[in-house]
Formats: structure tokens, sequence, C-alpha cells
């Protein structure tokens, strides 16, 4: 599943699951644009292992929710790049740790509508308006539970936002098929911040709840999004792949 000659872009790429992804790209050939919000030192060190594979990294500062910043992205990437085959869309806001878990609830439902799902949505579009004529791939991240259901008010905030992602990303692959390719990723329970900081309880729970006896770690989600990015899954598109150990089947 090689990406040789790919260029790829993952936003949110400072730390865990982009990241991975990133490095992961980098590994199988690629080189890759990361984005960041806030932690640019994380950014870069997502960018110093690329670039120790031998392969190149350029490092941008973006907030997803932000129309202007993302049409602002396109363009610099198209100086730096000159073309983008990839555009991995991972960038998601943090409602459960620091301070994200203290926000109200509507203040919750704010930020993973503006970010999550309406940063998606517009990162899509700008992906499309790049790769117009000359195909490429697009690969949004869901959640498994947006298929299953999960009380609480976290998860419910999340089943609209994620929900929403599977949802626009399906009906985005019959509107740009057959030239461009746009598929899901939806993880499960996976070693975060929010998975470190879990109570310990609580924690072990969720790993004998999981089918395969753990919680899942940011590189378990690298082969499917290779593999979705990739020619080996050519004729794959608006599909949702579940990383989740099993948790949701």
């Amino acid at each position: 599943m090689r990406l040789d000659g790919k260029i790829v872009l993952v936003t949110g790429a400072s730390s865990g699951i982009g990241a991975a992804i990133a490095v992961g790209c980098a590994r199988e050939g690629a080189d890759v644009a990361v984005t960041y919000r806030g932690n640019a030192q994380g950014a870069e060190d997502t960018a110093r292992r690329i670039r120790a594979l031998g392969r190149r990294a350029e490092v941008l500062r973006l907030d997803i929710s932000r129309e202007e910043e993302i049409a602002a992205l396109a363009s610099d990437l198209g100086g730096r790049l000159g073309s983008v085959d990839v555009w991995i869309n991972n960038a998601g806001a943090d409602i459960l740790t620091g301070a994200g878990g203290r926000l109200s609830r509507i203040e919750k439902l704010d930020q993973v509508l503006a970010v999550d799902l309406r940063g998606t949505m517009l990162a899509s579009w700008a992906a499309v308006d790049m790769m117009r004529g000359r195909g490429g791939v697009i690969l949004n991240m869901s959640w498994d539970h947006v298929a299953f259901g999960m009380a609480g008010e976290n998860p419910i905030l999340y089943s609209a936002a994620k929900g929403g992602i599977a949802s626009f990303s399906k009906s985005l692959a019959r509107a740009v098929a057959p030239s461009i390719r746009v598929n899901i990723l939806a993880p499960g329970f996976i070693e975060t911040a929010f998975g470190e900081q879990a109570d310990d309880e609580w924690h072990r729970g969720v790993a004998e709840r999981t089918p395969l006896g753990r919680w899942g770690v940011p590189e378990d989600l690298v082969g499917a999004a290779i593999y979705l990015a990739s020619e080996e899954s050519r004729f794959v598109t608006g599909q949702m792949i579940m990383v989740n150990g099993g948790v949701v089947m």
C-alpha cells in the first residue's frame, strides 16, 4: 500500500491520531503537509519525524472552523506543494479534557458543530476544488458509535457532529465520483489524552467490553488510513471503516 509520489495533507496532525497517520503516510513514501491550531511544537515534532524518513514536510497553522483560513490554506498549499492527492480531515474539537471539558453543554455543542462538522465540510469542499479535473482522495473522521448510539452528554454531542460527517461524506462521495473518492474512518476508544485521563475503573471496563481486549492506540488507525489513501482501495468510495477492536460491529 505504497503512497510513493503522493502529497498528503493531514489536519490536526500535532498529536494523537493525526500525527500517527501523517508519519505513517510518510513511511509509505508520501510528502506530507500537517496542520495545527494551537500546538505548534507538536506539529513541528510531527514534521521532524516525517523528515527523518527522508520525506518533505510542511507545517501550516489552521483553524478549520474559519472559512477564510481554509481558503488561505488551499492557496498556500498550491504555492508550497503544487497539489494535494490525499486530504485527510482529522482535526476536531476537544470537549472532553482541559478547558474543553469544563464548557457548558451549549458551548460544547457549538464547538463540535463548528470544528468537527462545519470544518470538515468546508475543508472537504476546498479539497474538491483542488482535486477537480485531476482526481484525488478525501478521508474524513467520524466515530464508531454513530452507528450504534451511546448515552451521555458528550456522546450525544459527538453523535450529532460525527454522524453528520458520516452522512455528508457519503453524499459527497456520490457527488464527486468518479474522479474523487471520499471515505470515512471511524475510531473507537483510542488512547489519546481522553483515555489517559479516564477513571481507572471505567478504563478497565472499556477494555473488558472490547472483543480484542484493549483500548486502541493512534497507530492502529494508520493501516486503514493508508489503505483508503492508496490505489489498493481504488474501487472503494462512500464507505466507513470502523477501527475499534470490535466494540461496535
